[in-house]
């Protein structure tokens, strides 16, 4: 995906959001990606999203996902594993 950033929003795409912290569970029919924000100053973790997909979009996220981190390394070099620089 390539998306043009504008200094208008566009509404025609969905709202963003950040996030931090992740939860994944799963069923025999689905997954459940819940996406939230971690907050240090009360020790709590705040979720804002959930999203249900099926096993094999699931399994589509994946493969985005791992292509999308290979083009960002190649880019802008490794990733650090302790997030120190987050």
């Amino acid at each position: 995906m390539n998306y043009e950033w504008e200094n208008s929003r566009n509404e025609d795409m969905p709202e963003g959001r950040y996030a931090n912290y992740f939860k994944v569970g799963q069923n025999a029919f689905e997954f459940l990606i819940d996406f939230g924000q971690f907050y240090p100053n009360d020790g709590k973790e705040h979720f804002h999203t959930r999203i249900v997909i099926s096993p094999f979009y699931a399994n589509v996220l994946f493969k985005i996902l791992q292509e999308s981190i290979d083009q960002y390394v190649q880019t802008f070099g490794p990733i650090p594993a302790d997030g120190e620089d987050e």
